[in-house]
């Protein structure tokens, strides 16, 4: 029979069955009224008595072995189970304590039951979490524990408690992390890969005279090693009330269950490296896709920033050096909240340059830096002051890495990636990952530096080349419009008018192909070259035939399309000359708008050719205008249709001023999605006024 007895909230017996008369007293009275832990336990175990009644007045239950004192006279090992006893209300008004002894076989069957239970939820494991709820939970209470806690291995140097259930108040904080070095009972069992067991409050203090009590009065530990062939994982501790005895079926159903928690840990971990591995290709597959397709690599890292968070830190700030300071680029937050937090920390408590693992240390070593765990310690020492230390708790950095950004020999800024307390702990891989990673924003940076400062010096050479405004000419009116791209480099569109004696002008638009530097180059030394000729002879065919020796001279590699024209208002005229470029068109004073076609418009650079002149009448009031193909060409249509519709823009359109009338041209036809510059300029000769009646 099972002995029952009921305490009140004092401790006082207040019932005892027939079972609990025989094994503890003579008759009831002996044991009614009296204090339970007075009454059945010596003092040495009256402490655990104490822990285990603060826990069921608290409203749980515990079973477990104890020490009882039986008829007052001898000590037995008793199976034990509390229970809380409830009052009308609902209250937990006392304590329910049934005892069997434990030499029957049937109890250590029933243990043994639940511990097999045990084992079928850690088959059914899926996260270490997982495990860690099996241990601290079911394996803990299963045991008759009343303390249990489960620790992995961090790196080689370190443990971290990643589970904990009953114990002292705060230990789950002080013992976050602790050296696998420590002369603790958790580390001890790793390093010697056995379980540990200590008997008694004397045995443990023997051997670990600084390890905080879990409880007063008696205890027993039990430590198990959590290794895998030749890895090891981490280490169980339970702590039992009263001096327990393990029998040996006990002790090997607990190491095999250990055993089991091991590899279920260790086939955890290997899918989640596993994982992990895989999630990190992808990531840098994206990033590096993002980081090679957009020379904003500013908005780019931002997003590559805002990628990693959560799902590989809480938090990435990545800075660049500007003339020796760190300047933020990027910046995410997994809580939003916190974001501002953070700019607090960087703008109130900069840290030293010399600090370690700052950002500036890392710019200057060109190394990057791992802190595994950061520990409240660390924390405290790195606040100024309250605020400081206030401000580093709230956001609470428990792992951080930084990389530097490296391109060739220059370190070129710092990412740096920080987790949280509920995040994961960096490693070796991690970084190794992170070092990746910055090594192609760094490409990404440095490349789009460097086609920054190309760009400048092409965008630059181009406004050198083309004239700020047009020369203002007697008896001419001249108006131009130039509208770049939208692209970031400089393109290969040039003009200009020159004014050449007698009244007489010459005109023309160029295109070089392609775009940067060269080209840019190429259009200056083209327009230069023009220039020149047309000093030496203005006429349409010796220009063109000195722009074809200045190709074979020079080896330019780009190709090169120009109209020219040369007006010559005494003698009515006007001369026109191709290379390769799109028809010129002539606006009469009625309106009607004519297209200049020539025969032969052999482009420069591709060898020589021929090339006709055509000369058409140029009337007082009549407009010639010169343009390049982004005008008139658009995607997926003939050229034609694109000049079908100058022609209907530029007939429909009033002329009074030139200015208004080719802005307007140029913005009814031209296509604003087609990447391409626009040149166009338009020379008119004014018509004479007209007599007043």
């Amino acid at each position: 029979m099972v002995a029952a007895l009921a305490a009140d909230d004092t401790g006082h017996v207040v019932y005892a069955n027939a079972a609990a008369t025989a094994l503890f007293g003579s008759c009831p009275d002996d044991l009614v009224g009296t204090q339970l832990r007075e009454r059945l336990f010596e003092d040495a175990n009256r402490g655990a008595v104490d822990e285990v009644t603060a826990r069921v007045l608290a409203g749980a239950s515990w079973s477990g072995e104890l020490p009882v004192l039986c008829s007052g006279e001898h000590v037995r090992e008793l199976v034990t189970s509390w229970s809380p006893a409830y009052d009308g209300a609902g209250r937990v008004a006392g304590v329910l304590l049934l005892a069997e002894d434990t030499e029957h076989a049937r109890i250590l069957t029933r243990r043994l039951h639940r511990l097999s239970h045990v084992s079928t939820n850690l088959l059914a494991a899926r996260t270490v979490q997982d495990v860690a709820r099996v241990v601290t939970d079911e394996m803990t209470d299963a045991a008759g524990a009343t303390v249990g806690s489960i620790s992995l291995v961090v790196d080689d140097e370190s443990l971290a408690l990643v589970a904990i259930k009953g114990g002292a108040t705060g230990a789950a904080s002080r013992w976050a992390s602790y050296p696998r070095s420590s002369r603790t009972p958790a580390a001890d069992c790793l390093r010697n890969r056995r379980a540990l067991v200590l008997n008694g409050r004397a045995a443990i203090a023997a051997r670990y005279p600084d390890l905080e009590r879990a409880a007063e009065g008696e205890r027993s530990i039990v430590c198990l090693p959590l290794v895998v062939g030749d890895r090891e994982l981490g280490a169980i501790s339970m702590s039992f009330p009263g001096r327990r005895r393990f029998n040996a079926p006990e002790l090997v159903f607990l190491t095999l269950l250990s055993e089991m928690c091991a590899h279920a840990i260790d086939r955890i971990q290997a899918q989640a490296s596993a994982d992990d591995r895989e999630s990190k290709l992808a990531f840098l597959a994206d990033a590096t896709v993002r980081l090679s397709g957009d020379l904003d690599y500013e908005a780019t890292l931002s997003a590559v920033a805002a990628a990693a968070v959560p799902w590989f830190a809480d938090w990435c700030v990545i800075l660049i050096a500007d003339d020796g300071r760190l300047r933020p680029i990027a910046f995410a937050h997994a809580d939003t909240g916190h974001a501002g937090l953070v700019e607090r920390l960087q703008t109130d408590y900069p840290q030293p340059p010399d600090a370690y693992a700052s950002p500036a240390q890392v710019l200057h070593t060109g190394r990057s830096v791992l802190v595994p765990e950061i520990t409240d310690e660390m924390l405290e020492g790195r606040a100024r002051d309250e605020e400081h230390l206030r401000l580093l708790r709230a956001v609470a950095p428990r792992s951080m890495m930084s990389c530097p950004l490296t391109a060739g020999d220059r370190v070129l800024g710092v990412i740096t990636w920080v987790a949280g307390e509920d995040s994961r702990r960096f490693d070796a891989d991690d970084l190794a990952f992170g070092e990746d990673l910055a090594r192609r924003a760094a490409i990404a940076i440095d490349n789009a530096q460097l086609h920054s400062e190309l760009r400048d010096v092409a965008l630059r050479l181009q406004h050198a080349v083309l004239p700020e405004r047009l020369p203002a000419l007697p008896d001419w009116e001249t108006a131009v419009v130039y509208q770049p791209s939208g692209r970031t480099d400089a393109g290969g569109d040039f003009y200009d008018v020159i004014a050449l004696g007698g009244g007489r002008i010459a005109a023309f638009v160029g295109d070089v192909m392609g775009r940067g530097v060269q080209a840019a180059s190429v259009m200056a030394q083209m327009r230069s070259a023009i220039r020149t000729l047309v000093a030496l002879d203005p006429a349409p065919a010796a220009v063109m035939t000195g722009l074809d020796v200045v190709f074979d001279r020079l080896d330019l590699e780009h190709l090169v399309t120009i109209a020219y024209a040369v007006a010559d208002p005494a003698a009515g005229t006007m001369q026109l000359i191709s290379a390769g470029h799109p028809p010129p068109l002539l606006v009469r004073t009625d309106g009607t708008v004519e297209v200049v076609e020539h025969t032969q418009t052999m482009l420069l650079g591709a060898g020589g050719g021929a090339r006709n002149v055509v000369t058409v009448p140029f009337a007082a009031g009549d407009t010639a205008l010169l343009f390049t193909d982004g005008l008139v060409e658009r995607r997926g249509e003939d050229t034609e249709e694109g000049m079908e519709r100058l022609v209907r823009a530029a007939r429909r359109l009033d002329r009074a001023d030139l200015d208004a009338w080719l802005v307007a041209v140029v913005d009814g036809v031209r296509d604003p999605t087609r990447d391409d510059d626009v040149a166009a300029l338009a020379v008119r000769r004014p018509a004479p006024p007209v007599p007043a009646r």
